[in-house]
């Protein structure tokens, strides 16, 4: 028997790494698990060499409570450890790596997101246990070791009888920590961390029913087996290459992620990289609405099939944090409790190959079957603007699949665009105008009169359009976009030939004092514009430009300071050209007031504006006019 002292000069190191180590007292379980699944995957890898002259066999891993006991197993069956290796990695190496990580970050280690990997997973487990065993024999032809520690430095190291090769750990649960006795407590862990480790890992055992036989008689009872457990799926989807996946297989994935989730995913992404770092996963696209505040945190980072975390700050771009599924990456640079990404230059370089391998796909679905990505665009264009905005790099190739439909349902890349708009929408000074809508039903009025032109109106409905708008104009020369309602149509897209106005200057002069006394200063401008007598005599427009900036500024940045709470100005385009212009311009003051506002009103109206008293007084008073 051997007893000694961990030579270790921090006498207090078991309430420290209780303490400051690990935020996460649960996390002890993920780290022997992992300890136990490489101790199993090393001594594949020796057989496989021929280096380990054992049969590997069908290794499992086994977690068994001892409730009386209270006490907790973690069994392997991997290269377990001879007594000099157990001297050599629990005494010496993880110690000392464990001593001098806490003597020098123990004032500041809760909260600095520690730089390090130290072999310190197996002392996670004095955060739970007031007693830890080892009981391990080794694959080589030697005896096994039975190591014991009860949280102080002092452990004993004597033989023991074990002949089945593998490792042991018990746990002697502590009083403070008796709720990881319980099964749902160990079966949500195993089930959230190890869910998808590449060793089976056995939980207790489950009934089976036996299959009915052929001659069984009419009251037949079906008969079960006690079968084991296993909780986890070793060989989960990205673990396989691309070629060997249905889609019925990642559908699978999905629903084997997500349970709760009863939404197919549009499509996924399978992610395979083996330089300049190892990168596997699979990103799946889910049904989105317009809404930016979506459910972030959905996505999971794996380190080796084993669960890390599900923010993937850092890793993925902030853009496709919306997506759904898993990374797996043996290259992350995690702190040593696995709790925060540390800066590095590998992490930018991830998060760069995740947005190509993103823009190469969306761009691969588009080539390859148009119709059906027209079909989903409203369900990812948020992304994918967002994206353009966000990512320099999506946005260079974001011309070649990102889409721009029109109030009929009808869809064009930016560069189609220019070709379908250019001989009808460019004004006299050579600028291409791209009309839009941001809502079919609200600018419905001012839709029809630019169909009437012949014009085509883009329908741009998402949050952040007037963000994108504003850049795709800035990287396109002589384009501009122009909402819809925001001036009639003849100074949207300005041509060479001009109305002639019906009234003389002096008309026009008396017609504007007239309109200016009536209608409200404070919300609208007055502007008298000569055009088709068949056009709308009274029109309410807001100017692009304030509209946008007033937009941008709700939605974050762009724009002038305190834009959001700018109160609301119109233009009020009167047709001087308009049998109503004539009238009111002829009629008497009181007759004048009573058109203005009527006409006012209907103007209103199709924007939308018209509410509350000021829609009750107008319903009254057009039943007055019908009487």
């Amino acid at each position: 028997m051997t007893t000694g002292k961990i030579n270790v000069s921090v006498e207090n190191i078991f309430p420290l790494i209780k303490k400051f180590l690990y935020s996460d007292h649960e996390i002890f379980l993920r780290e022997l698990v992992s300890n136990a699944t490489d101790a199993t995957l090393k001594l594949k890898h020796l057989t496989s060499i021929g280096e380990a002259k054992v049969e590997y066999g069908n290794p499992i891993i086994e977690v068994k409570i001892d409730k009386e006991g209270k006490k907790l197993h973690i069994i392997d069956q991997g290269l377990g450890m001879t007594a000099d290796e157990v001297e050599k990695y629990i005494n010496q190496v993880a110690f000392s790596g464990a001593e001098e990580f806490l003597e020098k970050y123990k004032d500041s280690a809760k909260d600095s997101g520690i730089i390090g990997h130290f072999g310190l997973g197996f002392y996670s487990a004095f955060m739970v246990a007031e007693k830890v065993e080892i009981i391990t024999k080794s694959f080589k032809d030697e005896p096994a070791a039975h190591w014991t520690c009860d949280g102080s430095p002092e452990f004993t190291l004597v033989a023991h009888d074990k002949t089945e090769r593998g490792t042991e750990i018990i746990l002697h649960i502590a009083e403070d920590s008796l709720d990881f006795l319980e099964e749902f407590k160990i079966r949500e862990l195993l089930t959230k961390y190890n869910k998808f480790m590449p060793v089976p890992i056995k939980f207790g055992t489950k009934k089976e029913a036996l299959p009915k036989p052929d001659d069984a008689p009419e009251d037949y009872k079906t008969e079960y087996i006690d079968i084991d457990n296993i909780i986890n799926n070793p060989n989960p989807a990205w673990t396989k290459q691309p070629v060997d996946l249905t889609d019925e297989d990642y559908k699978n994935f999905y629903r084997e992620l997500y349970p709760m989730q009863f939404e197919e995913p549009l499509f996924n992404i399978h992610l395979n990289v083996d330089y300049p770092f190892n990168l596997t996963g699979i990103l799946y696209f889910p049904k989105m609405s317009g809404d930016l505040q979506l459910q972030k945190d959905k996505i999971q980072l794996y380190q080796n099939q084993v669960f890390v975390t599900d923010n993937v700050e850092g890793i993925v771009p902030e853009f496709l944090g919306i997506l759904k599924g898993v990374i797996d990456s043996p290259d992350i640079p995690l702190n040593v409790s696995r709790s925060y990404l540390q800066a590095d230059g590998n992490v930018k370089k991830i998060s760069n190959y995740i947005t190509r391998k993103v823009a190469d796909k969306l761009k691969s679905l588009f080539n390859e079957n148009r119709e059906d990505f027209e079909q989903k665009w409203n369900d990812i264009k948020i992304v994918l603007e967002y994206g353009m905005l966000s990512e320099p790099k999506f946005y260079e190739k974001a011309g070649d699949f990102v889409l721009y439909p029109t109030v009929d349902n009808k869809y064009y890349t930016l560069a189609e665009l220019k070709d379908a708009i250019t001989a009808n929408q460019t004004d006299k000074n050579g600028k291409l105008v791209v009309l839009y809508a941001s809502n079919k039903d609200a600018q419905h009025s001012y839709i029809e009169i630019a169909k009437e032109k012949g014009y085509e109106v883009l329908l741009l409905d998402s949050p952040i359009v007037s963000h994108l708008i504003q850049k795709l104009e800035a990287d396109n020369e002589n384009l501009t976009f122009t909402r819809v309602d925001s001036d009639h149509i003849d100074k949207l897209i300005q041509k060479e030939e001009t109305q002639i106005s019906k009234l003389s200057e002096e008309e026009s002069t008396q017609l504007k004092t007239v309109l200016e006394e009536i209608v409200p200063k404070t919300s609208y401008s007055v502007q008298l514009e000569p055009m088709d007598s068949n056009a709308s005599p009274f029109i309410i427009t807001q100017p692009e430009f304030m509209r946008r900036m007033k937009e941008m500024s709700q939605t974050g940045g762009g724009g002038m300071f305190g834009m959001g709470n700018f109160p609301e100005m119109y233009n009020l385009v009167v047709n001087t050209n308009s049998e109503l212009a004539t009238t009111i311009l002829n009629s008497e003051k009181s007759a004048q007031e009573s058109l203005v506002k009527q006409a006012l009103d209907l103007a209103k109206i199709s924007q939308g504006l018209l509410k509350g008293e000021e829609l009750t007084a107008f319903v009254k008073r057009s039943f007055e006019l019908i009487k």
